[in-house]
């Protein structure tokens, strides 16, 4: 998923330099966040090792890159956590041992095992999540109503809303608005999901990709992001502390992504090094804080400051995951249908 939340954000990736990497350097296939310096360059240095990195945005465009490589040209992937059995699938992916990574560490509702885990072997481990939920600037609005979904219909905030153009996680907040569970969501449902989705759009100033829609609160065009969290406020914290996400009483759509290894990688040690320093608690400070995006360690001892702790609030998490539920997964036939009606309304007038 939440490739797609931060494809705008990306910097241009590392390219695998193929031609010259030494068999000790480790190749990973990674979402921005994980490009930050401040992540790799300890990793480097405590195990005198380059880490080739190369971006991507989205499940789909991951697996292609690896389609067009040679079998051993990557040793690490992130991926969404819901879309593990698909690596799995194409035989991809080298089952984790488990007893040498901290799963009994990691927040239970994360762990997504009906994702991670294929015919008895856990192929992935969750290393950061976070919510698609209503970002909001709390000098703007009242603070209050943000704690209901029905906020972002209501005449009080007619055009001072944008939309993030993302289908499944908007999708998935219009069922939570109407009472529905996003993994319940059949295709008898779409007309009363449309009905929502029109009224959000009816009241919303914009809709827009990743960057558009979070500069519009960033800069005030706005004050509520439909589909936004911590992703959005947390980084911009400290420059806009005004900025802030709830988790509504009806509830939020949950993001996760996981790190596999490949099944040939031909450096298996260092990539398992490579994914116990992601999970630890040093490596899941800097990755919850990376430059290129903000979002909550999986791990519950992370080692973040009292600050980082309080913007990312930390404290709140079981109440928000108590009230969370997963991005829709529907079958390819509901999936296009989800995609033509989300179309529709953006064409609405």
């Amino acid at each position: 998923m939440k490739s797609h939340l931060f494809a705008g954000w990306a910097a241009t990736g590392l390219l695998l330099a193929t031609s010259n990497a030494q068999a000790a350097d480790l190749n990973a296939l990674i979402w921005c966040d994980h490009s930050d310096p401040a992540l790799l360059e300890p990793f480097e240095k405590a195990n005198d090792v380059k880490v080739n990195v190369k971006e991507f945005e989205g499940t789909g465009a991951g697996l292609a890159i690896v389609d067009q490589s040679q079998p051993g040209d990557w040793d690490v992937m992130v991926i969404d956590s819901i879309d593990v059995p698909r690596g799995v699938e194409k035989g991809l992916f080298e089952p984790l041992p488990e007893d040498k990574l901290p799963f009994a560490d990691l927040f239970p509702e994360v762990k997504m095992d009906k994702s991670t885990i294929v015919d008895g072997k856990r192929y992935g481990i969750t290393e950061k999540f976070g919510y698609n939920t209503i970002g909001f600037n709390k000098t703007k609005v009242d603070p209050a109503d943000m704690q209901s979904l029905a906020s972002l219909t209501s005449d009080k905030y007619k055009g001072k809303v944008a939309i993030y153009d993302y289908y499944l996680p908007v999708i998935g907040m219009a069922a939570l608005a109407i009472g529905k569970k996003t993994a319940d969501l059949t295709e008898a449902d779409l007309p009363a999901l449309k009905a929502e989705l029109l009224k959000m759009k009816a009241n919303a100033k914009l809709v827009g990709e990743v960057t558009a829609s979070q500069t519009a609160l960033a800069t005030g065009e706005v004050d509520i992001l439909v589909g936004g969290g911590e992703w959005v406020t947390a980084g911009l914290a400290k420059e806009n502390p005004a900025l802030d996400f709830s988790i509504p009483k009806e509830g939020a759509v949950l993001w996760s992504q996981s790190l596999a290894m490949f099944k040939d990688s031909k450096n298996k040690d260092m990539a398992l090094k490579f994914i116990q320093y992601i999970l630890s608690p040093e490596g899941q400070a800097r990755l919850a804080t990376s430059s290129c995006y903000w979002g909550m360690p999986s791990n519950t001892k992370a080692a973040l400051t009292d600050e980082q702790k309080k913007i990312l609030r930390f404290d709140e998490q079981p109440g928000f995951l108590a009230r969370a539920q997963a991005y829709p997964a529907p079958n390819a036939d509901l999936d296009k249908k989800m995609q033509n009606m989300w179309t529709e309304m953006l064409q609405a007038q």
